[in-house]
């Protein structure tokens, strides 16, 4: 790796080592409040509004903001100095740092600005469909890939199958809805799949999925956009042969950095991007062209991954939950409120919708929302896309507090009570 992508700022080494050892056991990390009360001072976080959206992007902790500065700094102070003469070294150590991360080989990644560039690059230049075959994805699915794929009916003359995620989900009623998509149409050669969905926060089994599409004679895309960072988990664990992730959501990156995985026995399943001939045809780097990116943002990965590994995925993982299950399973069982993931662990993250009863419009959700800020402080965002009407979606961070979802509840139990009476 390059010696230059090995530089940390004495303050991002020092902050990082001023935070306390992470919990050893995952099934009490999540309630050490002195452990999250050090991790939230790595951010600084407005006290506008309790701010419970971080599903659109991810803050930077200030020690890795600090090595945002530093490479931005140096970009625009040497320019093509730095970027014509070392650029290469700095990529293929990129590269070499976010795959070992991932756990899979380098030259199954290659880096992207985001997941969305990703999964385009994937279902555009997927290139094993003959006419008359089908492709499958959900309601729940991120609303361009879903587009996406209807592209490939008018582009190559394919049938495009849409399933709606049963409600309320369940482990067996998710599986059940794929395999009786794939007996239904035998023909279906790609099926795209979201691991953690955007808008409601339910977790897919995408193992299971993937060999449930495998046994088929289908691949699978899986969309990690939300995933990765939020749980802990290798990509190859995803059991699929292409994957779209982000950096700058959970792992906490600057925004612009994403990654694209293909696994290297299906390297051929993807065109190269526009015909591209930067690279080898053998090469992932050619299946994905992204001009200039931001390199400032780039650069910082390694210390993003650095601070995403001292706070400890794990520890992370079962705290998001945590603060999940502190509303969630509460309203749960609030007259009128509908949660829209189970109380399965296996199903739930951070990230969890609801709806109150006969609310399932755009404009009730905003009203909502609307109510939840103005009133009680709390911020939230309406999300569209699940089949039977849209959602209010809750998203914490780690630097949240349990009385941050105390307080979300005591909203969502006021609207809940205002409506029924």
């Amino acid at each position: 790796m390059s010696e230059l992508l090995d530089y940390r700022t004495p303050d991002f080494e020092s902050a990082l080592a001023a935070l306390p050892a992470t919990p050893a056991a995952a099934s009490t990390s999540a309630a050490d409040e002195s452990y999250w009360n050090a991790v939230r001072r790595l951010y600084d976080q407005s006290d506008e509004l309790i701010n419970l959206e971080n599903g659109f992007w991810g803050a930077m902790a200030e020690p890795v903001k600090g090595m945002f500065r530093y490479w931005t700094d140096r970009v625009n102070r040497e320019t093509t100095l730095l970027i014509r003469r070392h650029y290469m070294p700095l990529h293929d150590g990129l590269r070499e740092r976010v795959a070992a991360a991932m756990g899979c080989a380098v030259e199954e990644i290659e880096l992207t600005r985001n997941a969305t560039e990703a999964l385009l690059a994937l279902i555009s230049g997927y290139n094993r469909l003959a006419p008359g075959d089908s492709v499958l994805y959900c309601d729940l699915d991120y609303p361009c890939c879903k587009d996406a794929m209807e592209w490939l009916r008018e582009r190559r003359g394919v049938t495009t199958v849409r399933i709606a995620i049963p409600e309320p989900a369940t482990r067996e009623a998710v599986l059940a809805a794929y395999a009786q998509a794939l007996r239904e149409h035998p023909r279906t050669r790609l099926v795209l799949l979201s691991h953690v969905c955007f808008a409601t926060g339910l977790v897919l089994p995408v193992a299971e999925l993937s060999a449930l599409a495998k046994a088929a004679g289908a691949d699978v895309i899986v969309d990690a956009a939300h995933s990765w960072g939020q749980l802990d988990f290798d990509v190859p664990d995803l059991n699929a042969p292409f994957a779209a992730l982000n950096l700058h959501k959970w792992i906490g990156a600057p925004l612009g950095c994403g990654a694209i995985y293909i696994r290297r026995e299906h390297l051929a399943s993807i065109d190269p991007y526009f015909g591209d001939r930067s690279w080898p045809a053998d090469d992932i780097r050619a299946r994905v062209h992204t001009g200039s990116p931001n390199f400032a943002a780039w650069f910082t990965v390694p210390a993003a991954l650095d601070a995403h590994r001292r706070i400890g995925a794990q520890a992370k993982e079962a705290r998001l939950r945590a603060l999940r299950d502190a509303w969630a399973e509460a309203a749960r069982e609030i007259p009128g409120v509908q949660i829209m993931t189970p109380a399965d662990p296996a199903m739930t993250a951070g990230i969890t919708a609801f709806r109150l009863k006969g609310h399932t419009t755009k404009a009730a959700c905003d009203a909502i929302v609307a109510a939840l800020r103005d009133r009680f402080g709390v911020f939230t965002v309406t999300r569209t896309g699940p089949e039977a009407g849209d959602v209010v979606r809750v998203t914490p961070g780690v630097f949240s507090r349990m009385e941050d979802a105390t307080r979300l509840l005591e909203g969502i139990e006021t609207l809940a009570g205002e409506l029924r009476a």
